[in-house]
């Protein structure tokens, strides 16, 4: 479900991208609304990007919903105060050692996600990764493709093990 959403969301952001790169070949100039459709389609498509990687077709996304919620808010917000403020005149004001638009790209959308989407990812840790009936699964169709003699997945060391993930190096399990 939330991977169609992801893919939903990452069509219209694709939309919304292709109009705006495509406003530049009317005549007469870019119109002034094609920024506005390329931030708010850039936001779109970094937070569906992200939902992707978060769905599970058997578990909701619980308070990671709320966190890519804020993430949208946050990117496109961001993009669009840059959008919004007034031209500089002259001696534009200093924040945090950048001219106001920079600090707002650089600290608000570059910093903030940085802080907010690893705390959110340990906050739930346990709920979204893999538990260990996945794992066993994931295992069970590893044995399967070994048996028919096809190769395993890149990533997939030939002794059975998942290439480093959640093994040590001598083989044994690191919980």
């Amino acid at each position: 479900m939330h991977a169609r959403t992801g893919l939903l969301g990452f069509f219209l952001a694709t939309v919304l991208i292709a109009i705006a790169y495509g406003s530049a070949f009317i005549p007469g100039g870019t119109p002034g609304w094609a920024p506005w459709l390329m931030a708010v389609g850039t936001a779109m498509a970094m937070v569906s990007a992200m939902l992707f990687g978060a769905s599970r077709a058997d578990r909701a996304l619980g308070p990671l919903a709320w966190v890519f919620g804020a993430a949208f808010v946050v990117i496109a917000g961001g993009f669009c105060l840059a959008l919004a403020l007034t031209p500089p005149a002259g001696g534009e004001p200093i924040w945090f050692g950048l001219p106001r638009r920079a600090a707002i790209l650089i600290y608000g959308i570059g910093l903030l996600p940085v802080f907010l989407l690893p705390v959110a990812y340990a906050m739930t840790f346990d709920r979204v990764t893999l538990s260990d009936a996945d794992l066993a699964s994931f295992r069970a169709r590893l044995g399967e493709i070994r048996q028919r003699g096809a190769t395993p997945p890149a990533g997939v060391a030939s002794d059975g093990r998942d290439g480093g993930i959640g093994t040590s190096g001598s083989g044994g399990s690191v919980r």
